[in-house]
């Protein structure tokens, strides 16, 4: 295996791997300094603040011979015998120069800048910067611009990395964003009269390592020391992207793109970015109400139940009814869709289960850097339609409910439903909505109202993205875990948390004991079998 030396220490890489000396050098857990390299992008090596010593060691003699100049550490391949120096007194003052020469015209506005916290121009001015500023301070301005419906440059901030350049010419592949001018005078900014509107565009507010790009959403709202960060799987579509929830207080305020390298590498898309505000829409469903029993001239009305009788009286009006169709959301969790189907089977052996409504767009839209942005708007279909089959093999669609209640063979039904509607108007129109108007007894479990819960018997608020743990698995048939990041509003139990309490469960719902029962389940192993070699094994991987 080829081997390269880090400060002295010997890293082994891969015969077939190439790295750079920044990515060698993590190996070994030296963090060398950088502002425009990224994985994600081409190497430009223009900020020179990765300079580092280098060399090659003979492998026959064993003879060190080094580099006469310092070389970027961004653009430098490592090979077998590579010797990388990042802690030498000539690459500490040449670190220590790179930093004064980017902060003599630097605006010091720290206090009123967004990146305040989360900035690698403190950082790495901290760590490697001059003891003393040998330059005078010069009263900064705070030209600003709009570059596109959801993003500000701050012009004096920037220290020309191009990050943000080469993000919409080799990723998003719109190349809205150029360099004007040149030496002392450039800029970035757009073409004329083409704005940065892609819908990839907010990753340059995360490329950006200091505060020159800000996102109009999350401009001022909030300091970033105060915000917790939750892993979490953005419910967007059915790409599953990783991200990080930034709470604070039970209210979201930004999402991150977190990196994983099998799903959406660095980047998410703007529709997911900012796709969080319904959770704190005033229109939410909040409490659980039953039907009143209707009298004439009055309109319908609910009684408010709390969730502790409703556990018991939503059984017994669901048995007392009779035959029970279930549509099982793709917006629920693995777990959670298992003991839904749990719950439906103890009320109704022959219970009919079928994979709830899918909502999709037009088409899958690919970019020129690899990212898809799926056009099916659930994030698991296929965990739902997996725990469905152990259930009944034979997966009935949404279509598929509707005929089976349509043809008068339920009485009553359990629609999960759960989707982000909020603004774009109700997911199910009044025609199909009133293929369940004559039953018995029909449950409606959703975030916003519709003309299917205005004919429920039992109006029950769904959770969001973000209020619920457990396990999705994307269109790749790749599962991921994730908590809870904040707590639903008042008055709303997520979905899991129901479905414990009317199975009889003690104790607060654990998504991971049900992940256990999965595990342990025997009729998993044939399922794991008719999963792609690279898809799900719910029994090695723990979901986690």
């Amino acid at each position: 295996m080829p081997v390269v030396i880090v400060d002295g220490q010997e890293i082994e890489i891969g015969a077939d791997e190439r790295l750079n000396c920044i990515e060698a050098a993590r190996r070994a857990g030296a963090e060398i300094p950088h502002y425009c390299w990224h994985p994600g992008l081409s190497v430009v090596a223009s900020c020179r603040m990765c300079l580092i010593e280098t060399g090659q060691r003979d492998a026959a003699s064993g003879k060190i011979t080094m580099m006469p100049k310092l070389v970027p550490g961004c653009q430098t391949p490592v090979k077998d015998g590579t010797v990388i120096v990042t802690k030498s007194d000539l690459v500490t003052s040449s670190r220590a120069r790179v930093e004064e020469a980017l902060l003599i015209d630097h605006p010091i506005d720290c206090p009123i800048c967004d990146k305040a916290g989360e900035c690698l121009l403190q950082d790495y001015h901290f760590q490697h910067g001059q003891a003393e500023r040998r330059a005078d301070l010069h009263p900064f301005t705070s030209r600003k611009r709009d570059v596109g419906p959801t993003v500000t440059l701050f012009v004096d901030r920037c220290i020309m990395c191009t990050r943000c350049v080469r993000f919409t010419r080799e990723v998003a592949g719109t190349a809205e964003l150029m360099v004007t001018s040149r030496g002392a005078k450039e800029e970035i900014d757009v073409f004329p009269g083409f704005p940065l509107d892609n819908k990839l565009a907010g990753n340059v507010v995360d490329l950006c390592p200091v505060g020159a790009l800000g996102d109009k959403d999350f401009l001022y709202q909030q300091r970033v020391w105060f915000l917790k960060r939750e892993a979490n799987v953005c419910g967007g579509c059915s790409a599953g992207c990783s991200i990080y929830t930034e709470h604070n207080q039970d209210t979201v305020y930004r999402l991150k793109p977190r990196e994983n390298p099998h799903v959406n590498t660095w980047w998410i898309c703007d529709e997911g970015r900012y796709g969080w505000h319904h959770l704190h829409d005033p229109a939410r469903l909040v409490e659980a109400g039953r039907r009143r029993p209707a009298e004439r001239g009055r309109p319908t009305e609910y009684e408010t139940v709390e969730w502790a009788d409703l556990v018991v009286r939503l059984r017994d009006d669901l048995t007392r009814a009779g035959r029970l169709a279930v549509a099982v959301s793709p917006m629920l969790t693995v777990e959670e869709a298992w003991m839904l189907c749990a719950v439906a089977r103890s009320i109704d052996p022959q219970a009919y289960l079928a994979v709830g409504h899918l909502p999709t767009a037009d088409s899958d839209e690919t970019f020129p850097g690899g990212f898809t942005i799926r056009a099916e708007k659930c994030p698991n279909r296929r965990g739902v339609e997996a725990v469905v089959a152990l259930f009944d093999p034979a997966v009935h669609g949404w279509s598929d409910l509707l005929a089976h209640v349509g043809g008068g063979n339920a009485d009553a039904a359990w629609i999960t439903a759960g989707y982000p509607t909020s603004g774009r108007g109700p997911w199910i129109d009044t025609d199909t909505a009133a293929t369940f108007a004559n039953l018995s007894c029909l449950v409606v479990q959703d975030m916003f109202d519709s003309p299917l819960s205005q004919l429920a018997s039992w109006r029950l608020p769904a959770a969001g993205f973000a209020e619920r743990a457990g396990t999705w698995v994307n269109v790749a048939h790749r599962a991921q875990a994730f908590e809870q990041a904040i707590r639903p509003p008042a008055g709303v139990w997520p979905e899991g948390r129901l479905f414990w309490n009317m199975l009889g469960r003690r104790g607060l719902y654990d998504p991971s004991a049900v992940r256990r029962q999965l595990a342990e389940s025997a009729s998993l192993a044939a399922l794991a079998g008719e999963i792609p070699a690279h898809g799900v094994d719910l029994r090695i991987h723990q979901l986690a």
